[in-house]
């Protein structure tokens, strides 16, 4: 090979190795565009099965209540539990833990996109620990408040066996105090696999019942969180 065709190769491969690199680098999955460990919005629809989830920081005589509708309709769900809340209602919370199932819904109910890794961590056990504590409940569930979340917080439930929890229809009971309009929105194009959000509101409990009904009627079975996304709860 002459000389002025070695310079010639070296460069055809410098080329090359550039293309190759800018090619990789579009391409190729790398650890900022791997996906982060995902939530949940809801389960299979080809399920038979809808996911009451009720997210508890107040409304202690309505999750009462709450719990008397269950046992009158033969029916389940996911109570996901304010720490601050559970601290002051124990009797209640060993309760719900045997007729329900039990989420962490945060000790405070902080913003946790707007918090470090470590408040992160700090907010999900605190709760943990007190549930645990209180009611013999490994919770495996985490409902980020307002459904607000960062990669911290996917983090965070990753490395500690947590899967995060969203919804597919939100009552937005707590805001729009109104039975009928809560009935329409946990109802409406409803389909297996759903997450319904409520509340331990006065016109969610009024509204349940209806619910329910409706959603037996449409051949769907009231269920915890953990049935719908098919994981193995403890309830």
């Amino acid at each position: 090979m002459t000389r002025k065709n070695f310079r010639v190769q070296i460069v055809t491969n410098i080329l090359l190795f550039s293309i190759l690199a800018i090619l990789a680098a579009f391409c190729l999955p790398n650890a900022a565009s791997v996906p982060v460990f995902a939530p949940y919005y809801g389960g299979e629809e080809g399920s038979n099965r809808v996911g009451i989830m009720i997210n508890v920081y107040e409304g202690a005589d309505q999750v009462e209540k709450i719990l008397s509708i269950l046992d009158k309709t033969e029916t389940t769900c996911t109570f996901f539990v304010g720490g601050v809340w559970a601290e002051k209602n124990l009797p209640l919370l060993k309760e719900m833990a045997l007729r329900a199932e039990i989420g962490n819904h945060g000790y405070l109910h902080r913003d946790h996109a707007r918090i470090s890794k470590l408040a992160n961590k700090e907010e999900i056990l605190l709760c943990h620990n007190l549930v645990r504590a209180a009611a013999n409940v490994d919770m495996k569930l985490f409902a980020p408040p307002s459904g607000s979340y960062s990669d911290d917080t996917l983090s965070v439930c990753e490395e500690n066996d947590y899967k995060v929890i969203m919804w597919s229809k939100d009552t937005i009971d707590w805001r729009d105090h109104d039975r009928d309009l809560i009935f329409k929105r946990a109802t409406t194009d409803v389909k297996g696999g759903d997450l319904i959000l409520m509340h331990p509101t006065e016109e969610t409990v009024k509204a349940l019942p209806s619910i329910i009904a409706f959603y037996k009627k449409a051949g769907l079975l009231p269920s915890t969180v953990s049935d719908v996304i098919g994981i193995a709860g403890y309830f």
